[in-house]
């Protein structure tokens, strides 16, 4: 993905609210599915790590980065931008 296309995706997930929360349990089953299933629908979505979670925010960018067809286009305080 280039710059460009980053910052293009930057603009239009500034005024999106988080639609996942990542807790204590991390990146479960259940989140990366329901993760897939958000990106099927909105394909551009923000995630929260919030401060309970176990894995540090780069731990969960790097392993939300695996999930097949997934892009990590942002990393910003603990909110994560998908694409």
């Amino acid at each position: 993905m280039t710059g460009k296309q980053k910052r293009y995706l930057r603009a239009l997930a500034h005024p999106l609210k988080p639609l996942v929360n990542l807790g204590k349990h991390g990146l479960s089953p259940e989140n990366k599915r329901e993760i897939e299933t958000l990106l099927l629908d909105h394909e551009l979505i923000k995630l929260k790590v919030l401060d309970s979670c176990s894995l540090s925010k780069k731990e969960c960018a790097n392993a939300v980065g695996r999930i097949k067809g997934l892009e990590v286009v942002q990393v910003i305080g603990k909110t994560l931008v998908l694409f």
